[in-house]
């Protein structure tokens, strides 16, 4: 499971159904949030029953995205954050992290769920020096997500492609590759790629089970992948150390943060 949605967008986006369970509101649930509904706690409650460590690795990818973008905003310098596949505001978010390093950081975050697009635009709000902007836009159609952050972001200065827990909703590889290459085509050296990505590797083979329930009955459908799969997303790339990772093991700020079947990686554009 992970944080983001990744079905098609629409120009108007529709209401939330309370009826199915979605992606970024069972997301929420398990990290303790209460932006969900009846059906994404039941649905939740089901698949960590039969994937007991899904919520610690709710928690320990919402800990990786804050080393990774203090670790960008702080030791590399990055000003510049697209952050696709937002899921629900909670604590620590992107241009937060980012502005707390310099105000000035200017983030764009991308979304298509209608309840993330409501909550995102009442409280992902900048600092006066920096930016935020929010676009209504599926990972799927890369052309509209590069027009839109072009309204925020200059790119022709690097940009960090944040791409945690979104991938597993686009379920052919090749496109998947396809989608990661097209975004860092266009960005410039010294660019920066972050994703996280569920797998059965790193003792997650409970979450076959899990995943194929989470397909029958809620939404959008996901799939894992092993870790060469994910490697392929990092092709040209410079791997930042530890390089791929379970997210829990990247440059944890406990030494004895628990394994998780999720993994984890930075890579900067040479």
């Amino acid at each position: 499971m992970s944080q983001a949605s990744g079905v098609d967008a629409h120009p108007t986006a529709p209401r939330p159904d309370p009826s199915v369970a979605h992606n970024a509101r069972v997301w929420n649930y398990w990290l303790g949030g209460k932006d969900n509904f009846e059906s994404d706690r039941a649905v939740g409650d089901r698949i960590r029953s039969m994937f007991p460590v899904i919520g610690e690795v709710a928690r320990a990818d919402r800990r990786f995205l804050a080393r990774v973008v203090r670790h960008l905003a702080g030791d590399l310098g990055v000003r510049q954050f697209l952050d696709i596949g937002t899921g629900l505001p909670t604590a620590d978010n992107t241009h937060q992290l980012a502005q707390a390093v310099d105000p000035r950081s200017r983030v764009v975050y991308v979304d298509n769920d209608p309840m993330v697009l409501v909550h995102a635009r009442a409280l992902l709000t900048s600092s006066p020096e920096g930016a935020t902007d929010y676009l209504d836009a599926d990972v799927h159609r890369p052309e509209e997500i590069l027009a839109g952050a072009a309204r925020t972001l200059d790119l022709d200065q690097p940009v960090a492609v944040m791409m945690l827990g979104i991938l597993n909703f686009v379920q052919d590889t090749e496109v998947a590759v396809a989608i990661v290459r097209r975004l860092l085509d266009v960005m410039p050296s010294g660019s920066y790629l972050a994703l996280t990505h569920p797998t059965v590797e790193l003792g997650g083979e409970a979450n076959v089970a899990a995943m194929a329930f989470w397909n029958a009955h809620a939404s959008p459908p996901i799939r894992a992948r092993t870790g060469a799969e994910i490697g392929r997303f990092f092709t040209g790339l410079e791997l930042v150390e530890p390089g791929l990772v379970s997210c829990a093991r990247w440059r944890p700020d406990d030494a004895d943060e628990a394994m998780v079947p999720q993994y984890g990686g930075l890579a900067r554009k040479p």
